[in-house]
């Protein structure tokens, strides 16, 4: 008999997979209370009031599966699930649709100003010039982030004949084309917008992406929107701009502090808020855990489960032996999303040496998980990064060869864009950790990891010296250097390490000295 622990409260009809299956134990109570028994439960099935931590998987001797019926692990100590062979499941498209949902319909309340007009009539007033609408038809709606929810909005959009303009750093122009969209830049989306809805995950790269910088570029009047995490709208800029009477309005379902501490942000009668409503919806509630109750049973039942967030079912002994390949290929997928900021059409892993000997499936997963973690608006996991590279136009296949180059193990990875390629080479040496040995076709040899930068120059006497320059006199102390050409004269790269990463204003500084043709900032 496979027990299960269900920690928080959820109904029996998203546990009737589990309710329904002979060999399966379930246990609805709190850990607390059921603290002499942890160590007899096979799987734990939570929501976000339950922390599974590395002291209680300690006391759950006998787990093997954390269930969390939502999106969102982050009551979840998945890295010390992964180091004990604890697989860790989540429910990732449960709740596209009410997301979807609710975005379009803060969108329709902002815009005919419902909630105010609402609170105005049960005032007893009858005020109604002063709630006159504008309507969505034929209005541009600006989508920064094209995942499930932001395609799907796009739908609903298309359905009341409103214009639609998409930022998206992994949109092909023939997915976009296809979905009836038009992809285009942040700056074109900014300035062409007559509402702009954000729909990415939140990351260095779009923490506050409409802020300071970017909302003085939107058209006067414009509409903001922010249903997906707070932190994406820089708060303090939306008040200036809502202040200065540039943007008409915003719908806010999530906020940077929730809840929400800023209450000049909440005192705006054109600013319209929920308490990150977004995923609640009885079908949304019921799907996630339904779907996390299916994914447990194929798991008792020895089938692989789809929404593994670490990874699909292997044995401790197994993944011992990949980890070393597992964790390198990550790091260079991480690489080559932040190097390679164009749409991308075809990844392709080549692997040679004693790597090639193991199951490289697992490794190939990882390094696509890697390369997508950043730009999507779900959680990527190494189950399902094939299928979201898939939805996003993006192919990928590996190969073996018997080309080492020298190594006892070499991985390589190359992503075809459009009019762009980026190739990484990398091997892993025991004792010594894993090494990058070639960047587009330049040999180097760095430790991926850290706060990184990368830079494509004309070799010229002077350049690396510039660069050292600008950073000594700022107080900014570089770690390691390590420096590559093809030929005198000719190209040249130069990869750094920082203790900490680089401000906005010295890429800015660096970008000026003459001879550099680009620059990547690195995070791992």
């Amino acid at each position: 008999m496979f027990k299960v622990l269900v920690a928080d409260s959820i109904s029996n009809d998203g546990l009737r997979p589990l309710l329904e299956d002979d060999a399966i134990e379930v246990v609805q109570a709190k850990v607390n209370d059921v603290a002499s028994e942890l160590a007899s439960f096979d799987g734990i099935l939570v929501r976000s009031a339950t922390t599974v931590t590395a002291e209680l998987m300690k006391q759950m001797t006998n787990l093997k599966i954390i269930a969390r019926a939502g999106v969102g692990v982050d009551n979840i100590d998945v890295d010390t699930a992964t180091k004990n062979g604890i697989i860790v499941i989540n429910a990732p498209d449960g709740n596209t649709i009410s997301t979807t949902e609710h975005t379009f319909a803060m969108m329709a309340a902002l815009m005919r100003h419902i909630p105010q007009a609402n609170v105005s009539v049960k005032s007893k007033e009858w005020q109604r010039n002063l709630f006159v609408g504008t309507e969505l038809y034929r209005k541009t709606l600006g989508i920064i982030g094209f995942g499930r929810i932001g395609s799907e909005l796009s739908k609903r959009a298309r359905a009341f004949g409103m214009k639609l303009y998409v930022f998206d750093p992994f949109l092909t122009k023939a997915r976009a084309e296809k979905l009836g969209v038009l992809s285009c830049s942040l700056e074109e989306l900014l300035g062409n917008s007559d509402i702009i809805t954000v729909h990415t995950p939140l990351t260095k790269d779009t923490q506050g992406i409409l802020g300071y910088d970017t909302l003085p570029k939107t058209k006067k009047g414009v509409y903001i929107i922010n249903c997906a995490r707070g932190g994406i709208v820089d708060e303090q800029a939306l008040i200036t701009y809502l202040e200065n009477g540039h943007i008409a309005g915003a719908a806010l379902d999530v906020f940077e502090s929730e809840p929400p501490t800023n209450e000049r942000l909440l005192q705006f009668d054109q600013v319209i808020t929920t308490p990150h409503l977004g995923a609640s919806t009885k079908e949304a509630q019921l799907n996630v855990a339904a779907q996390v109750a299916e994914e447990v049973k194929k798991f008792v039942n020895g089938q692989l489960v789809s929404s593994s967030i670490n990874l699909p079912s292997l044995s401790k002994d197994v993944f011992d032996q990949i980890r070393p390949y597992y964790e390198l290929a990550r790091k260079m997928g991480t690489i080559l999303s932040q190097c390679m900021k164009v749409p991308v059409t075809e990844i392709s892993m080549t692997y040679a040496g004693q790597v090639s000997d193991l199951d490289t499936t697992y490794i190939s997963r990882s390094l696509l998980a890697g390369f997508l973690a950043q730009r999507v608006d779900v959680g990527v996991n190494d189950v399902n990064a094939a299928v979201i590279a898939k939805d996003r136009g993006i192919s990928y296949g590996e190969r073996v060869t018997t080309d080492t180059q020298g190594y006892a193990n070499l991985l390589s990875v190359t992503a075809l864009g459009e009019n762009l390629s980026f190739t990484i080479n990398a091997t892993h040496i025991p004792h010594f950790g894993p090494r990058v040995v070639e960047l587009n076709g330049f040999d180097i040899d760095f430790l991926p990891e850290g706060n990184l930068l990368y830079i494509q120059h004309t070799d010229k006497p002077g350049v690396i010296g510039k660069v050292g320059n600008i950073l000594g006199e700022h107080n900014v102390n570089i770690a390691t250097m390590q420096v590559g050409r093809k030929a005198a004269g000719g190209e040249a790269i130069m990869m750094l390490s920082f203790d900490k990463p680089l401000s906005d204003d010295m890429m800015h500084k660096l970008s000026t000295i003459d001879d550099i043709v680009s620059m990547s900032k690195i995070e791992i």
